[in-house]
């Protein structure tokens, strides 16, 4: 079984410039984070843009859609940013039949060492290979139907509905 890996950026892939005190976006760290974590599945990635969450557009959450569609993996795990993960599950839930798709983000960026991502990515991983098709999100070592759940923006922390 392949799964497709899907990057689009948010905190999970953010790297911190010291000089301007600002986070942005470089390149995907996810080859890196699938060797670290000694990932031993056929995983094929693909980088379909590297933006915050807070900055996709319709058009943006489209594209996403439509690569599920395209995508010959019928389980597919995409990183994302956390703070719209819920709006972009809800497109594919609409637009992506007979697949299984999780998504997954982080808190804190990985480059910063002390992430959750790692243990995020490795949740999507292994649930995306066990799910009936649909849609959901994996955070935090729980597993969410994309409808049932919301972030909680006081704590940040993701919460059954």
């Amino acid at each position: 079984m392949t799964i497709r890996l899907f990057v689009t950026g948010g905190t999970f892939d953010k790297e911190y410039d010291e000089i301007h005190g600002r986070l942005y976006f470089q390149d995907t760290h996810l080859p890196q984070m699938l060797e670290l974590g000694r990932c031993r599945l056929d995983i094929e990635i693909r980088t379909i843009m590297m933006v915050d969450s807070l900055e996709m557009t319709a058009s943006d959450r489209e594209l996403v859609a439509r690569q599920c569609v395209d995508a010959p993996e019928n389980r597919i795990v995409i990183t994302h940013g956390t703070d719209t993960m819920v709006e972009t599950a809800a497109v594919l839930a609409e637009t992506v039949p007979g697949k299984t798709v999780v998504l997954t983000g982080a808190m804190i960026p990985i480059a910063f060492g002390s992430s959750d991502g790692l243990f995020n990515l490795g949740g999507a991983l292994a649930v995306v290979q066990v799910l009936p098709p649909g849609v959901y999100l994996v955070m935090n070592g729980r597993v969410f139907h994309w409808d049932r759940v919301r972030k909680n923006r006081k704590t940040g922390v993701f919460e059954s509905l």
